[in-house]
Formats: structure tokens, C-alpha cells, sequence
């Protein structure tokens, strides 16, 4: 062999041992951004016998649908003990599975309440009404750890995990309101993160207010929770025009600016984990949520991490929900094409 070939012939074999040896790593994909929807209300409703079509009236099952529609993303919320077997560990992992086949991206909502925890009720569990604040921690890190267990020991990963849901004045209340002891509040989340770390240590965690065009609110929590060295990743937003005193566009260009606050102030990301119009407003809805998600996407250092749609299946009336995104067929409205 002359010397060029023998150059050549041992490139060729370092390139295929090279190849060999080290499989070229798995894809990042290229769209991060989370598109997604709060489907918790789903078991219940096709137990009552609702049932969910595509465009051209096609049955389909409820979160593949969602996937249809561009959404990468389901959040599903957690209740300790409810009266009705939804919501509970039994039921979300039931949901949780469910998008894991499907390839679904997941966020899990502790609301540590037996019902609805929101920014007018946070009542404790039934069966905390008599722990001392050590035994909420407790309580808080073990239903926390439980959850989260069980889903790890069915292959289940949540990337995110919300510790309180629109605690815009703590939660488990009294012992926990942010009004009367930041500290205490501070405290319960830094419980609720260890634990979600100790599960997933990769695993986002999320602090959730409502009406995120409000920036004293936000500022008046984060400043509170920072000065008493309270943990956690994301700061989570809800954003409903219908709740505000403004119209839709003021609404988000007023959450743009909280959102860039956030990230100055804090150095956190932001996501924004619900969102909601009138049904029957859905070319408006449409606009609503597409301009939303180009502002998110303009948060400055790339921390805006996306949208989701709160229950946006829910049709008829459901529970007297009226903010979904699906006509009285059960058929997705011109809203959710913002997600495509």
C-alpha cells in the first residue's frame, strides 16, 4: 500500500470505530415550549358518560386529541383525600399514565387540600385539621413523596410539580397564610420541594399565583418568600381576562411585563399553567392565547416556558364551567388552533 492510502484506509477505520463506540445521542427536540392543558376533570367526565370528537366529529380519546391539537403538555391536579375517588393518587396516576403513552410532557398540581385549593380557600385536608405546624410539614413532605413515588415506580416522570395551587396568600390556612407568617408559608413550600426533590431530582418546581397581570402581588409574595429563604424554580402564573378590570390584549401585555419583572427580580423562569376564555368567544380566545404565547416567548433570557389551557374540554356546562374551549358538541372550538 502506498503511504496516501494507508492514511486514508486508517481515517476511515478511526471514523467507523468512532461510530461504533459512541451511538450518535438522542435528538434534542426542537420545540421546548410548552403547549399544553389541565385535563384533571377527564376521568370524571366520561364516567358521566361525555365524550370528546375531533373537527370532522371523529370520536377520540381526550388527551390524544389534545396531542392532535399541538399540545405537548398535560397538568393534572392532586387532592389528598376527596369525597369522590378523582383527583386522588389512585386517579391521577391513572391520568398520568395515560399521557405517558402518549408521549406527553407532564406537570403535577398538589393542591394539598381534599378539594379545591384557590386563592379564596385553602383549607387543610380533613385529616391535618389537628397537626401543629412540624406535623403539616410532615404531612406536606409525605403525601408529596407518595404521590410522586408511585408514579416513579410506574416509569412515570413529571417535569414539573407545583407545591400549592394559587397560593397568592399561602395555603393550608391559617397555619400557612402569607399574611399572617410569610415564614410559615416559606416553610410548608421548602417541604414540598425537598420532597419533590428527593423523588425527581430534576424536576421543576413551581410556585403558583393567579392574575399574573398583577405585578404588586407578585412582588409582594416572591419579595416575602425570598427574604425567608424559601425554594423552588418556577414561578407559575394563572391569567383569566375575564377576572380582570381590563380587556384581553391590556391583560397580557401587563403579564409581559410581570413575567420580565420575575425573571430580573427573581432569575426564575415563568410559565404560564392556566388560562381560560368563554367558550363562546372562541375567535377572540384564539387571539387571546396566540398573542400570549408570543409574548412568552419573548420573556427575556429565554425564561418564558410556556402556556397552558385550564380544562379545556369541558362542553355543556360541565360543573358550571363555562371557560372551556369546546362547543356544546364536544368538539374543540377555533380557540384551540392557538396551539397548533
Amino acid at each position: 500500500m502506498n503511504k496516501l492510502f494507508k492514511l486514508l484506509l486508517g481515517s476511515l477505520l478511526l471514523i467507523s470505530c468512532s461510530n461504533t463506540a459512541t451511538p450518535d445521542p438522542t435528538p434534542v427536540p426542537t420545540d421546548t415550549f410548552v403547549k399544553g392543558a389541565d385535563v384533571s376533570w377527564v376521568t370524571a367526565m366520561e364516567a358521566a358518560g361525555r365524550k370528546f370528537y375531533d373537527a370532522s366529529g371523529k370520536e377520540t380519546e381526550c388527551m390524544a386529541l389534545m396531542k392532535s391539537l399541538g399540545m405537548n403538555t398535560i397538568r393534572l391536579r392532586v387532592w389528598v383525600n376527596p369525597s369522590a375517588a378523582y383527583n386522588n393518587k389512585a386517579d391521577v396516576l391513572a391520568k398520568a399514565m395515560r399521557a405517558k403513552n402518549l408521549g406527553m410532557r407532564l406537570l403535577i398540581d398538589f393542591h394539598y387540600s381534599d378539594n379545591w385549593a384557590d386563592p379564596g380557600k385553602q383549607t387543610k385536608p380533613a385529616a391535618w385539621t389537628n397537626l401543629d405546624f412540624a406535623g403539616l410539614k410532615t404531612a406536606i413532605a409525605n403525601h408529596t413523596t407518595d404521590v410522586l413515588t408511585e408514579l416513579k415506580n410506574k416509569g412515570i416522570t413529571p417535569e414539573w410539580v407545583q407545591v400549592g395551587n394559587e397560593t397568592n396568600d399561602g395555603m393550608l390556612w391559617p397555619t400557612g397564610k402569607a399574611s399572617s407568617s410569610m415564614s410559615n408559608f416559606a416553610q410548608m413550600i421548602n417541604a414540598g420541594y425537598d420532597a419533590v426533590k428527593g423523588v425527581f431530582p430534576n424536576a421543576k418546581v413551581i410556585v403558583h399565583l393567579s392574575n399574573g397581570y398583577d405585578n404588586s402581588l407578585f412582588r409582594w409574595m416572591f419579595d416575602g418568600l425570598k427574604n425567608n429563604g424559601a425554594k423552588y424554580d418556577v414561578i407559575g402564573m394563572s391569567l383569566y381576562p375575564s377576572y380582570a378590570s381590563t380587556d384581553w390584549a391590556t391583560v397580557n401585555q401587563q403579564c409581559l411585563v410581570n413575567m420580565n419583572d420575575m425573571v430580573t427580580r427573581y432569575n426564575k423562569e415563568v410559565m404560564i399553567v392556566e388560562v381560560g376564555m368563554p367558550w363562546d368567544q372562541a375567535a377572540t380566545c384564539k387571539l387571546f392565547i396566540s398573542d400570549l404565547m408570543v409574548k412568552v416567548k419573548a420573556v427575556s433570557n429565554n425564561k418564558g416556558l410556556g402556556v397552558l389551557y385550564w380544562e379545556p374540554q369541558c362542553y355543556n356546562n360541565w360543573e358550571g364551567y363555562t371557560l372551556g374551549a369546546f362547543d356544546n358538541a364536544g368538539k374543540p372550538t377555533v380557540a384551540m388552533d392557538a396551539f397548533k
